[in-house]
C-alpha cells in the first residue's frame, strides 16, 4: 500500500495512523471511485471503525483534500530541487522527466485518484491545488523554453501537459517491468520535447491567452 506523501513525515519513520488511513483511501477511491468508498470501507482497510476515522479527518473531503495538496506539493518540492541544483534549466528537464516518470510509476493509485477526483474537492482545496501545479508546470515550461529556445511560454506549457498525460498513464499502460517502463516513458517524452517535435511552435508569437490545464489535463479553473 503507497503512503501519500505528507511535507511534515520522516521518510525513514513508519507510516503513521493518519498515513496509513491516506494510503488506503487512496486505493480505494483509485479502485472503486471517490462516491463509490465509505467511511466504514476505509476504516475497514486500516483495521478501525469508520467513527474512529473521524479523530483523524473531519471526513473523506478532507482525506482527499491533503491527499491531493500533498501530491501537488510533493512534485513542486521535487521540481524546485531539480531546478535549483542543475547548471542550468534546459539540462534539467531529463531530471524533470525521469522524476515525474518515476512518481507514476511508484505511485499508480495516486495518480489515479488525481485524474479522476479533482472534482470532487471542496473549492478551497481545489484552488489550493490548482495554484501548487500551476507553479509546478511553470518549471517544466522553464526547462522547455531553455532546452528548445524560440518556444514561447503558452506552447512550452501545453507540451508539459501533453507529456504529464503520456507519463499519467501508467496505471493503464505499466505491462513491462519497472526498469524497462521508466526507460520506455523517459525516452518518449523526451523525444516530445526536442526542437523537431515543437517545430510547430517555435518561434511563433502566443495566439492569445488560453486556459491553463492541471497536470492531469483537467481545465483550470
Amino acid at each position: 500500500m503507497t503512503v501519500p506523501f505528507s511535507a511534515n513525515s520522516d521518510a525513514d519513520a513508519p507510516p503513521s495512523r493518519r498515513e496509513q488511513i491516506l494510503a488506503a483511501a487512496a486505493e480505494l477511491f483509485a479502485r472503486h471511485g471517490f462516491h463509490g468508498v465509505g467511511i466504514d470501507d476505509i476504516g475497514a482497510a486500516v483495521g478501525i471503525s469508520g467513527p474512529a476515522l473521524y479523530r483523524h479527518f473531519r471526513g473523506k473531503d478532507a482525506m482527499l483534500g491533503e491527499m491531493l495538496t500533498s501530491i501537488s506539493e510533493h512534485l513542486l518540492a521535487g521540481g524546485q530541487r531539480i531546478l535549483a541544483q542543475a547548471p542550468d534549466p534546459g539540462s534539467a528537464l531529463p531530471e524533470l522527466v525521469r522524476f515525474h516518470v518515476g512518481f507514476a510509476l511508484d505511485h499508480p493509485a495516486l495518480i489515479t485518484v488525481q485524474e479522476r477526483s479533482l472534482a470532487n474537492l471542496t473549492e478551497p482545496d481545489r484552488r489550493r491545488v490548482r495554484s501548487v501545479q500551476r507553479r509546478y508546470v511553470e518549471i517544466w515550461a522553464e526547462g522547455i523554453r531553455s532546452r528548445v529556445p524560440g518556444v514561447p511560454r503558452d506552447c512550452a506549457r501545453a507540451a508539459a501537459h501533453a507529456v504529464f498525460g503520456l507519463i499519467n498513464s501508467t496505471p493503464h499502460s505499466a505491462v513491462l517491468d519497472r526498469a524497462r517502463m521508466a526507460d520506455l516513458l523517459s525516452g518518449m517524452a523526451l523525444t516530445a520535447l526536442t526542437p523537431d517535435s515543437l517545430t510547430a511552435c517555435r518561434g511563433k508569437a502566443a495566439a492569445g491567452p488560453r486556459d491553463q490545464r492541471s497536470t492531469t489535463g483537467a481545465p483550470d479553473t
